[in-house]
């Protein structure tokens, strides 16, 4: 068996930015879940996806290389820049299927918009592992639908974390975001996710399901710019709806490659 696979840099400008992922379109049938975990496994990427038309719809998952994932940003991202760029799907706007029910892609301007579920924010006390995790402590601490946020003082504070991943394990969530105001941006962050196999991943939509409604609430705005300050970094052109969130990049391909299975 031959897959046609694709690697593209989401929420970047230019390739070796943004965060890369991997992208192997199916025909109407997943393959074995166990292939596909050994796919990303192989891909050895934060994500891989995999989607398929089926009846007139199209279905998304996605694979880190340790387990499948409910939901993933920057993979949907980079999904919907292949089936634009390269399957030449003629539509503006995409609709799946997922694991966290129907998300959107739509072209908008130069930019391709994500629509997602919202997360909900939750005020906690912070777990005492996480207290000391990052060599500096975070100032409060937030439980949303997978993830934990931590909140620190300013923007240089996220800049300098010293991520000690053993004590991150604690947690009982799927991955920390740790976020600041910025002077810059309205807000920066960084995300780290051991448990799944990606101690930092570079740039995570997902995330922003969460830091959108924080934000938008603790600022008073409906639109935001916001930067994921990892090694390789990414923009996100961010908007509060409600019980929804749209989050905005670009993505640009890597390469284009052939599987054989």
């Amino acid at each position: 068996m031959n897959l046609t696979v694709y690697q593209v840099d989401a929420f970047a400008e230019k390739v070796f930015e943004g965060n890369p992922a991997a992208v192997i379109p199916l025909n109407d049938e997943w393959l074995p879940d166990d292939m596909m975990q050994k796919l990303a496994m192989e891909n050895n990427l934060s994500e891989t996806a995999f989607f398929i038309k089926k009846n007139d719809t199209y279905h998304i998952r996605w694979f880190t290389p340790e387990a499948e994932v409910d939901l993933c940003g920057h993979a949907t991202l980079a999904t919907s820049h292949v089936m634009f760029q390269h399957l030449n799907l003629a539509a503006d706007k995409i609709c799946f299927q997922s694991r966290s029910g129907k998300l959107s892609v739509k072209k908008e301007g130069n930019l391709l918009v994500l629509n997602f579920p919202a997360s909900e924010v939750e005020a906690k006390y912070i777990p005492t592992g996480l207290k000391t995790a990052f060599g500096i402590h975070p100032q409060e601490c937030f439980k949303g639908r997978e993830d934990l946020m931590l909140v620190f003082k300013n923007e240089n504070d996220i800049a300098n974390l010293e991520p000690d991943f053993t004590k991150m394990l604690e947690a009982t969530s799927r991955g920390i975001i740790c976020t600041a105001k910025s002077e810059r941006y309205d807000f920066v962050s960084r995300f780290f996710a051991p448990s799944l196999g990606i101690n930092e991943d570079p740039v995570t939509g997902s995330a922003h399901t969460m830091l959108i409604p924080y934000w938008s609430a603790r600022l008073d705005k409906q639109n935001l710019l916001a930067k994921q300050i990892s090694k390789r970094g990414g923009v996100l052109h961010c908007k509060q709806l409600g019980d929804r969130v749209e989050i905005g990049g670009k993505a640009v391909t890597y390469l284009v490659g052939t599987i054989s299975i």
